[in-house]
């Protein structure tokens, strides 16, 4: 990895959430490609040892002869890591299970929970003009998920409209008080989305109330609604966007998309 370290222009957000099945990986892509929808260039960076961001943008196992993993521990140009999708401007870093092991193996690393960090800030980025960078982070609170605090510029969660839905939100929010305190004084939070809500059910309407009651203006104004759209959109390899442009789901991730660069916006005037 190159020693040169630049200041970063693209945006960097990390989407997290250590419980699973909560719309992690959904958001990454669909929000990914809101944005693309609203003229942006965006890269996901795959962080998931699952490897669902890749398999639901199309990159085919056999396409990840070079994956987050050597970015990340073996010393892999930028360049021959990223890969393009086949939507138009949106680019990903993919992942197989062969980060499952990257843990233990970064543990062993000096300036271990950088290692993301100074990859996103290579020179070498440059070249791809983007605009954003979203990690889609791994279901837990790993060293891989500290990676993507300590590269980012803000965290994404989101919060599935279920019950237990806040149980185990405040330890996501140590861990990012905590990488604040020694990594990344600068993270901050970029909200939390509600997904898979059913305004029909008194279920999502309350997780909703406790949310906003709980956390404020962290929650964003847009929810994403549960959606067969959204659900079938990865068996075809799509965002919902390229799937069904019309549907519901994918009217809520450009809405979400607006929202997020409005606020953006606000914060940087």
């Amino acid at each position: 990895m190159s020693d040169q370290i630049r200041s970063v222009s693209p945006r960097i957000i990390a989407v997290a959430n250590q419980k699973g099945g909560v719309g992690k990986t959904t958001t990454a892509i669909n929000l990914a490609a809101a944005l693309v929808a609203n003229g942006l260039r965006v890269l996901i960076v795959d962080l998931d040892p699952q490897g669902n961001a890749s398999t639901g943008l199309g990159i085919e196992g056999q396409a990840r002869d070079l994956t987050t993993y050597d970015l990340l521990l073996e010393d892999v140009p930028l360049a021959d890591v990223v890969k393009p999708t086949a939507t138009e401007g949106l680019l990903i870093i993919p992942a197989t299970v062969d980060l499952s092991s990257a843990d233990i193996e970064l543990f062993s690393t000096e300036k271990r929970s950088f290692l993301l960090h100074d990859a996103l800030r290579q020179p070498a980025m440059d070249a791809f003009q983007l605009d954003y960078i979203l990690i889609d982070c791994p279901p837990s609170l790993s060293l891989l998920t500290v990676n993507a605090m300590v590269a980012a510029h803000s965290v994404l969660v989101p919060l599935q409209s279920e019950f237990f839905a806040l149980e185990g939100l405040s330890q996501l929010m140590m861990t990012i008080r905590e990488v604040r305190q020694t990594a990344n004084p600068g993270l901050r939070i970029e909200g939390v989305v509600l997904t898979m809500y059913d305004m029909r059910n008194k279920l999502s309407l309350q997780v909703e109330q406790d949310a906003r009651d709980n956390l404020g203006e962290l929650v964003f104004k847009t929810v994403i609604p549960r959606n067969v759209r959204v659900s079938e959109a990865p068996s075809f390899a799509v965002p919902v966007l390229d799937y069904d442009a019309n549907s519901r789901g994918a009217q809520a991730y450009l809405e979400l998309a607006r929202e997020l660069l409005h606020n953006n916006a606000v914060m940087a005037a």
